[in-house]
């Protein structure tokens, strides 16, 4: 019996064609091309609040401050006072010895005395028209002379005792009992009640970037402020700098300080400028040069190239400083710049982050 084939009385060539048809259709769909492998970095982000920071150690001290020594040299026969002692504006704080002030003071009114007697006889010599005019006011100048000498032994006598010119502590002591001192030599520093400052030592490269009046945040390292902070004001900055450590004393105001705030309480006070530059450092090999402009790759959330121009400040063994066109935060592309195109997408791979 023989079997029908219908495809038995096609042409040959027809078969081969729809052979080939068959063949097409079932051809695998195109393989999409792999993502590109890229190195990233996160771009370190500016200090908080977008402000330059800068914290200096400081120590409290009164707003003012004074260094009492006696008016006359002299041996010190007593000292009243100890360092941290409180003490009222007239208080006795240290005696010399007195006696010669007093021998002085006798001599001076002896010729006083002197003087005054022969002023008035030659008053009564005048009345009587024996000596001149001239003669008599001689003898009344020297009595002038004799009584302002007079005056000032008085003074100087009275200069023996040394007292507090004002309600203060006493911060140093300088002499003690048995020492011979010159005239204003110090014996004891007085810290005055009231207004407390914080002195803190600004190094000559930094003293550009201050000026009095600006805002500063002190906390305090001990005691019980330790969990304090209270605002201060740079109150004035020192127009030479100190010899030995070549910075310069600035004073910061405390004005909601407690006047009872301890003396020489360690302090850290804080500047925030506003206005201060934000620099960003990347790599070099970060910085795509797009004709004159620097720029770099930022890859997005989703994956994907964005050439963000940013202004370069320096370039260095370090890396390249920018301080505009970034924010900080942002994932960049580390290496590889010049083989990537805009909206390109990648597979970031995480390097370190910049600082």
């Amino acid at each position: 019996m023989r079997i029908h084939q219908p495809w038995a009385a096609l042409p040959t060539l027809n078969l081969v064609t729809l052979v080939i048809l068959l063949a097409g259709c079932s051809e695998p769909p195109p393989v999409a091309a792999p993502l590109k492998i890229v190195r990233t970095m996160v771009v370190g982000a500016p200090s908080a609040g977008g402000a330059a920071e800068r914290s200096y150690p400081g120590e409290v001290h009164a707003r003012v401050e004074s260094n009492l020594g006696f008016r006359i040299p002299g041996k010190i026969v007593a000292r009243l006072v100890d360092a941290g002692a409180v003490v009222k504006a007239g208080q006795a704080l240290a005696r010399l010895d007195a006696a010669d002030s007093v021998l002085q003071a006798n001599a001076s009114e002896a010729q006083r005395g002197l003087a005054e007697a022969e002023a008035k006889r030659y008053r009564n010599l005048k009345d009587q028209n024996f000596i001149s005019q001239a003669a008599l006011d001689a003898r009344e100048t020297t009595l002038k002379a004799a009584d302002a000498q007079a005056a000032l032994a008085q003074n100087q006598s009275a200069y023996t005792t040394l007292v507090a010119d004002r309600a203060g502590v006493i911060a140093a002591v300088s002499a003690e009992t048995g020492q011979v001192v010159s005239a204003g030599q110090t014996v004891v520093r007085l810290a005055a009640d009231g207004e407390r400052e914080v002195v803190i030592a600004i190094p000559e490269s930094a003293l550009a970037q201050f000026k009095p009046g600006m805002a500063a945040e002190v906390s305090f390292w001990a005691g019980d402020q330790v969990a304090k902070t209270m605002p201060g004001v740079l109150r004035e900055i020192a127009p030479a700098a100190d010899a030995a450590t070549r910075t310069y004393p600035a004073r910061i105001s405390l004005p909601q300080a407690d006047p009872r705030l301890p003396l020489g309480l360690t302090a850290t006070v804080r500047f925030k400028d506003s206005s201060a530059r934000k620099e960003l450092r990347v790599p070099l090999s970060a910085i795509f040069q797009q004709g004159s402009q620097p720029a770099v790759w930022i890859v997005d959330a989703g994956e994907t190239l964005k050439l963000q121009p940013v202004n370069v400040v320096s370039v260095s063994e370090a890396g390249a400083l920018i301080d505009a066109g970034l924010q900080g935060g942002e994932r960049i592309v580390a290496a590889g710049v010049h083989q990537l195109t805009a909206g390109e997408k990648v597979r970031p791979v995480v390097a370190a982050a910049a600082k």
